[in-house]
C-alpha cells in the first residue's frame, strides 16, 4: 500500500455523513492518511440541487444529516466507480440490501490489497443459509474485511457524544490501522478478533429493536420493553452461538459495545415500527413517510433471518425473532406479539 492511505466511504446517510465527519477530520491530522477522503453519494436532487453539489459546496449533507458541518476535505462524488479509485481503505455504509449491486460495479474496480470495513447492520440469505454482509463483501471483492458495530445513533455520533464501538478483525495490524482512523476522544473503539459475533450482533439487535417499538406502539410500558430485550439478547446469543461456525464464541465478546447497541437501539426504539402497532399501517408505508427516503434493518433482516430458520426447523425456538418476521410481512396482528412475550422457551 502507499505511505498514505486513501480512504473512500461508500454510502452518505446519516450514519454515513456521521462516519465522514470523524474519519475526515482524522485524515487530516495523521500522515498516514490521504488528506482528502471521498464519500460517494446516491445523487438526488434537494430543492433543485444537487446533493453532491451542496455537500462539496456548503460541507453540509442536508437531507441525511442536517444541521452538522463536514470536513471539507471530505468530497462527494456521484460516480461510484471514481469514488473508489486507487482506494487503500474502503468503508462500507449503505443498506445491506444494496451490497450486492454496490460490490458487483467496483468489482474490477478497487485496489486487490485494499481493506475493507463494514458498517452494515444486516445479513445475507445464502444458498446454504446464513451469510454474514463482509462475507458477501470479501467473497464479491477478494479483499480483506472487517466490522464495526456498536451504540452509536448517527446523530450523537455526529454531536461528539460520547460512545464506545467495537471494531472485530482477525488481523491486530489491520485492527490497529483501522482504529487510528476512526477512534477520537469520545468515539472509542474496541478491537476483538471475533469479528463474525460482532456482526451477527449489529444486525440481529435491529430486530429485537423493531419489537421494542411494538411495545411502545402498543402501550406495553418499561418493563415489557425490558423483558423484549432480554429476550431478544437470548435469542441472539443462542443465534450466534448456532451460526458463528468459525470457532468457540465468547460471552465476552457479548458484553463489548455490540450489547449495548441492542440496548441503545431498543430503548430508542423504531418510530415505523412503533406506528405499524398504532395505526395499523404498513412498514414499508411508514418508512417512506418518516425515514426521508432511508430504510428500516430490522423488518429485511427479521425476514432473511426467519428464512433460515424455516429451513433448518427452528422456528419455533425463537419465538421474538419470527413474531416480529410474522407481524412485518405475514400481516399477522401486531397485538399479537405479547403472545411470544408469554409463551416463550425461557418462560417454560
Amino acid at each position: 500500500m502507499d505511505a498514505e492511505k486513501k480512504i473512500c466511504i461508500i454510502g452518505s446517510g446519516n450514519w454515513g455523513s456521521a462516519i465522514a465527519k470523524i474519519v475526515g477530520t482524522n485524515a487530516a491530522q495523521n500522515p498516514k492518511f490521504h488528506t482528502r477522503v471521498n464519500m460517494w453519494v446516491f445523487e438526488e436532487m434537494v430543492n433543485g440541487r444537487k446533493l453532491t453539489e451542496i455537500i462539496n459546496t456548503e460541507h453540509e449533507n442536508v437531507k441525511y444529516l442536517p444541521g452538522h458541518t463536514l470536513p471539507s476535505n471530505v468530497r462527494a462524488v456521484a460516480d461510484l466507480v471514481e469514488a473508489v479509485s486507487g482506494a487503500d481503505v474502503l468503508l462500507f455504509v449503505i443498506p445491506h440490501q444494496f451490497i450486492g449491486k454496490v460490490c458487483d460495479t467496483i468489482k474490477d474496480q478497487i485496489r486487490k490489497d485494499a481493506l475493507g470495513l463494514s458498517l452494515i447492520k444486516g445479513v445475507d440469505e445464502g444458498p446454504d443459509g446464513l451469510k454474514l454482509i463482509s462475507a458477501v463483501i470479501q467473497e464479491k471483492l477478494g479483499i480483506t474485511m472487517s466490522v464495526l458495530m456498536g451504540a452509536n445513533i448517527a446523530t450523537e455520533v455526529a454531536e461528539d457524544k460520547f460512545c464506545e464501538t467495537t471494531i472485530g478483525c482477525k488481523n491486530k495490524d489491520h485492527g490497529a490501522l483501522l482504529k487510528e482512523l476512526m477512534q477520537t476522544k469520545n468515539f472509542r473503539i474496541t478491537v476483538v478478533e471475533e469479528s463474525d459475533v460482532v456482526e451477527i450482533c449489529g444486525a440481529l439487535k435491529n430486530i429485537v429493536a423493531v419489537g421494542a417499538g411494538f411495545c411502545d406502539g402498543l402501550g406495553f410500558g418499561d418493563n415489557t420493553k425490558a423483558a423484549v430485550i432480554r429476550l431478544g439478547l437470548m435469542e441472539m446469543i443462542a443465534f450466534a452461538r448456532l451460526f458463528c461456525t468459525a470457532g468457540p464464541v465468547s460471552a465476552a465478546t457479548f458484553l463489548e459495545s455490540c450489547v449495548a447497541d441492542l440496548i441503545t437501539t431498543s430503548l430508542t426504539s423504531s418510530p415505523p415500527a412503533t406506528a405499524a402497532a398504532t395505526c395499523f399501517r404498513s412498514i414499508e408505508e411508514l418508512e417512506k413517510e418518516m425515514l426521508n427516503g432511508q430504510k428500516l434493518q430490522g423488518p429485511a433482516t427479521a425476514a432473511e433471518v426467519f428464512h433460515i430458520l424455516t429451513r433448518r426447523n427452528m422456528v419455533q425456538e425463537f419465538p421474538l425473532f419470527s413474531a416480529v418476521y410474522q407481524i412485518c410481512y405475514e400481516h399477522h396482528p401486531v397485538s399479537e406479539f405479547i403472545s411470544c412475550l408469554q409463551n416463550h422457551p425461557e418462560h417454560m
